[in-house]
């Protein structure tokens, strides 16, 4: 059996499942260890089986250091595995999101203010964190400085949920918004959030459309 193992819950186990039916054919069994401790501890306790494969969806930062201990570890698992535990190489799925080429324009979002941070925090993303000292714009410096408790991965949660408050976009709650794998309203005003014009052809084509990893240069390739 081939596994797809999380720390997500809700809408973000939803989209890892939206993942395995529309990418891989729903060939992964796709389930959620609800935070990264019991991830880690459920890779200790498994029973491989010979041709049992686990790909592990673990939310990696660099800057903050209970994270990079617990990465530590399951670096070291997936060493002594033999190539039956691979890590994906990714920062959070908020990330996968946030960095979407075509967030903005699906979602219609107004917020000429975080457009243009959103902009600058992916240009600067070295090794699974914000590289700060190459940050020059003043307002994304200050929206950066707002955080009480600050780390990559906080940021990009807090900046996603700007693009998607509108309900139909939604990236909270126990599903993904129905825009993400449903045919969506076109320039729906709703409480003045715009539902944005995908140009596919029908709901299951668009979170295919989500690059969450250009696979071909991921390890999910290898499915």
């Amino acid at each position: 059996m081939k596994y797809l193992w999380t720390e997500d819950t809700g809408a973000g186990l939803h989209f890892w499942k939206l993942v395995n039916q529309l990418f891989f054919n729903n060939a992964l069994v796709v389930e959620s260890k609800e935070n990264n401790q019991n991830l880690l501890d459920a890779l200790l306790d498994i029973d491989m089986k010979e041709d049992d494969e686990y790909y592990i969806a673990f939310d990696y930062v660099v800057d903050n250091q209970d994270i990079r201990n617990k990465y530590r570890m399951l670096k070291t698992m997936e060493n002594k595995a033999e190539g039956k535990v691979i890590i994906l190489d990714m920062i959070c799925f908020e990330y996968l999101i946030l960095a979407f080429d075509k967030l903005v324009e699906w979602t219609g979002t107004g917020k000429t203010d975080k457009i243009k941070i959103r902009e600058e925090v992916l240009s600067v993303i070295e090794d699974h964190r914000i590289n700060l000292s190459k940050i020059e714009d003043e307002k994304t410096l200050q929206y950066l400085a707002g955080f009480k408790r600050y780390s990559t991965e906080r940021v990009m949660k807090s900046l996603v949920g700007e693009f998607t408050q509108n309900e139909k976009w939604s990236i909270k709650g126990s599903l993904m918004g129905e825009c993400w794998y449903k045919d969506c309203c076109v320039s729906e005003y709703m409480e003045s959030l715009r539902c944005g014009k995908p140009e596919v052809e029908g709901g299951n084509e668009k979170i295919a459309h989500v690059k969450i990893c250009d696979y071909r240069n991921q390890k999910l390739s290898r499915i």
